[in-house]
């Protein structure tokens, strides 16, 4: 039994998506298991919406009609500070605006101490920045001569030095599963990092103490040892209930005085992304380089339906064909509008995602695309009805093919062959990345009557955010925020096997 919570230290937190599973978990008398009493986090927006969040969960999560009236826009993110001062205080006091580094290290050690306040039994969470592990940010800096001494590949040991300050006895590392290959000065970065993790005090200040963790999967039993296959920490989110397959390594450490052997997630099959977002009001995607009007928009669909590539390819593929019949007929009813905040009940996770007190949907509005990529969504997305499967550039017209360079390498299947993918309605999503903060083009919608990419807040649904979580800043830092997270659903599942942990310890 749970006699008080227990508190969670969030590093690295982005908009907050490792603190909020670990929130949500409450115990028999309803009362919070987990509070994250320090989250820190550099960027400004991210932080913004982390500092919401903790303002949110002052009121034990639920929240003031002021709240959900900032969120219809009647009142300024200002306003509620001022109704709420003693509350806002405490979010602000919680969620702090600090890079980690050495110039903030004696600082940050001094609110987590006082954050503590002595106790004994609390959780490390979060990860480094990850964008130098990446597979992908790797490819593109391949010839970068200062890649291999970019900060990034170091901002773990802010991490290391805090388990050394503090010595939680539970911390939980999340990061890119890129790990597993990257090196730096030709040493594997992911063993280094793990030989690290199990002797901090040794690797900070380069001398023993006793410190020392053991590490585990959350996937996989068993401590870790130099024999384990490191792909053992890598958990796969769509085999735990989340609607995305997100690859992502997390290493559970717990100290090694405390003789505790942890379970490992239990998995649940996951919901389709129609399950998730197909109750989301219909809309239709912008148009750029001129004037963005309904008119506009339905002239480019139907020119495009009774364009000659596009009856070419009705007359090749019956299947493609007969979803073209279906869609586009006499009957059909175009989407009349870029944004709805129209909010209904979720089809499937709705003791999840639905807050009957919210009034409005937000952040569910269209980004504007270019004429030639509406043509082409438009293509994508049939073609995925039809077919099952999202199309490859050897599948498109030639035509509607972008003028880029690199269009006939992907054809012949050399790279970016995918460069148009839809998100099929009956599968869980691909990878919500920060990179759908850049373009649409991985992140279709399935349906070719709306015929644009994913908005913030089908992104959001993807990744578990809760209906009322509001992202805050410009649209592209609110993708990037989202692109970045760890989904709140998978932290849950994440913070019930922490929570065995911590119930097994000692309360001295």
């Amino acid at each position: 039994m749970v006699k008080e919570s227990y508190p969670v230290i969030d590093l690295f937190a982005g908009p907050g998506g490792l603190g909020e599973g670990f929130a949500t978990i409450r115990s028999r008398k309803n009362a919070p298991v987990f509070v994250p009493v320090a989250s820190f986090e550099r960027d400004q927006y991210a932080h913004q919406t982390l500092r919401l969040r903790h303002f949110f969960r002052t009121f034990d999560s639920n929240p003031p009609n002021k709240y959900y009236e900032y969120l219809e826009g009647k009142i300024s993110i200002t306003e509620l500070a001022e109704i709420y001062p003693k509350k806002w205080k405490e979010a602000e006091s919680s969620a702090c605006r600090i890079s980690l580094g050495i110039e903030t290290h004696e600082h940050v050690k001094k609110i987590i101490n006082e954050k503590l306040n002595g106790r004994k039994k609390w959780v490390l969470v979060g990860g480094p920045p990850c964008q130098a592990y990446s597979l992908v940010g790797r490819a593109r800096r391949a010839h970068d001569a200062g890649f291999e001494q970019d900060e990034k590949h170091f901002l773990y040991k802010e991490y290391l030095k805090i388990i050394v300050d503090h010595q939680p006895p539970v911390f939980v590392m999340e990061n890119v599963k890129g790990l597993l290959s990257a090196k730096v000065n030709g040493e594997p970065v992911l063993q280094k990092i793990l030989r690290d993790l199990s002797k901090p005090k040794l690797a900070v200040e380069k001398k023993e103490n006793g410190l020392s963790y053991r590490l585990y999967s959350l996937s996989k039993k068993g401590v870790y040892r130099e024999s384990t296959d490191p792909s053992a920490f890598i958990v796969k989110a769509e085999e735990y209930g989340v609607p995305q397959a997100r690859h992502r390594m997390f290493i559970l450490g717990i100290r090694s005085d405390l003789k505790i052997e942890p379970e490992i997630l239990n998995k649940e099959k996951a919901p389709t992304v129609e399950d998730i977002i197909g109750s989301l009001p219909k809309i239709r995607s912008g148009v750029s380089g001129g004037p963005d009007t309904q008119e506009r928009w339905e002239k480019l669909i139907r020119k495009t339906i009774t364009g000659q590539w596009f009856k070419k390819s009705a007359a090749a593929d019956r299947g493609f064909s007969q979803v073209v019949q279906n869609l586009f007929n006499d009957n059909m009813v175009f989407p009349t509008s870029r944004i709805s905040d129209s909010y209904q009940k979720p089809g499937k996770m709705r003791n999840w995602f639905f807050d009957e007190r919210l009034p409005v949907l937000t952040g569910h509005e269209s980004r504007s695309h270019m004429e030639s990529d509406i043509e082409r969504y438009l293509f994508a997305s049939i073609f995925a009805l039809a077919k099952g499967t999202s199309p490859k550039l050897a599948d498109f017209p030639r035509t509607i093919l972008p003028h880029h360079k690199n269009v006939e390498e992907g054809r012949t299947g050399k790279m970016f062959s995918d460069r148009f993918r839809v998100q099929l309605y009956n599968r869980f999503s691909t990878t919500v990345t920060s990179h759908i903060s850049k373009d649409g083009h991985y992140f279709i919608h399935y349906d070719p009557v709306q015929c644009r990419s994913l908005t913030v807040r089908e992104a959001a649904r993807l990744q578990t955010f809760p209906d009322n979580y509001q992202f805050e800043g410009p649209r592209t830092a609110q993708y990037h925020q989202v692109g970045n997270a760890v989904p709140p659903f998978l932290a849950a599942k994440i913070a019930e096997v922490v929570e065995k942990i911590m119930a097994e310890m000692d309360d001295d």
